[in-house]
């Protein structure tokens, strides 16, 4: 029996700090229930009779796949919207689009740019609104994450995470604020020249002190992953930033995730895993990767034994269908 903690119901979630520390845990823990029921062949009923927006204005494999499977293995539905589909911001507010939208859906998940845009469809629509990615904050991915780590160890109170590369992008800075609320040590690796706010380090600081662990920062890699328990990298070039492609090479080049890097952390073979949001340049296999080649992260590791890049992946769909089941279920 899969039981939904009823002070999520008809909730939002914008940035990590919408729920408390023990309810972005709760949600957590019923991704990993509705896993292993799902593992065990069930298929529930949880969704049944909702319907869900998929407001996008950025693409995705990964969000919009987890999302549309979320809602159908618990027998809801959903509808995919581009901003061609809808005038959305053009010929039609925000506003008004929240408005009409409220009207014909239970929730609405919003991946695009502008965390505004995910207020403004909160505050008007009147149904749960859901973050896919803002440039701000990527809540839904980082509650894969402390999932992938909780099925990796168990316990993740006390472990190390150490973010390597861009230090202020969405990513980054959700992963240090979920690490805090969950009294994960947390360590952000990047150039000086992309640091995160002192505003979102000091915020993670007295979160993280709350509940017994650490936020640190620093800009040398070799010292920073001795003693991780998962390194953490993304891209070097996020979305709508390509034409600073040639400075995020050569700013980041030295951050690069390498087996080197894996075996100074002193854990390599015992209690380290390795974890990325996708997708990676790693080889030269892609199109977008063949002109440099491996970036953020090495072949050698990413399709190494300790990596967990794939289960991450299948865990946006299990925590993603945990945010929607824990606000729609009856």
């Amino acid at each position: 029996m899969i039981k939904s903690p009823t002070a999520l119901k008809n909730r939002s979630l914008l940035s990590l700090n919408d729920f408390s520390d023990e309810e972005m845990m709760c949600v957590v823990d019923l991704a990993i229930a509705l896993k292993k029921r799902r593992a065990e062949g069930v298929r529930g009923d949880l969704l049944r009779r909702k319907n869900i927006a998929l407001v996008f204005e950025k693409g995705s494999t990964r969000t919009r796949c987890s999302a549309t499977v979320a809602a159908l293995d618990e027998g809801g539905g959903v509808e995919y919207l581009t901003r061609s589909d809808t005038h959305f911001g053009v010929k039609e507010s925000v506003k008004d689009t929240a408005r009409v939208l409220g009207r014909i859906f239970d929730g609405i998940l919003f991946r695009g740019y502008a965390q505004k845009t995910a207020e403004q469809l909160k505050q008007y629509s009147g149904v749960p609104v859901w973050n896919g990615l803002t440039d701000e904050s990527h809540p839904t991915q980082i509650l894969a994450d402390l999932m992938t780590m909780k099925e990796a160890f168990g316990e993740i109170r006390g472990k190390k995470v150490v973010y390597i590369g861009d230090g202020r992008n969405n990513v980054a800075n959700s992963l240090m604020l979920g690490c805090a609320k969950a009294g994960v040590n947390f360590f952000n690796c990047t150039p000086r020249e992309l640091l995160p706010s002192r505003n979102m380090v000091e915020e993670s600081i007295h979160l993280a002190a709350l509940n017994g662990s650490t936020v640190e920062v620093g800009s040398d890699p070799a010292a920073a992953v001795e003693g991780a328990n998962v390194i953490y990298t993304d891209v070097w070039v996020s979305m709508g930033e390509e034409t600073k492609k040639e400075e995020r090479l050569r700013l980041l080049a030295p951050y690069q995730v390498n087996m080197e890097l894996a075996e100074r952390t002193g854990n390599l073979g015992k209690d380290l895993i390795f974890m990325h949001c996708l997708p990676a340049f790693h080889d030269n296999e892609t199109e977008a990767s063949r002109e440099t080649g491996a970036q953020e992260v090495t072949d050698e590791v990413f399709e190494s034994s300790f990596s967990k890049v794939f289960d991450e992946a299948e865990n946006r769909m299990h925590t993603i269908k945990a945010l929607f089941v824990s606000a729609l279920a009856e």
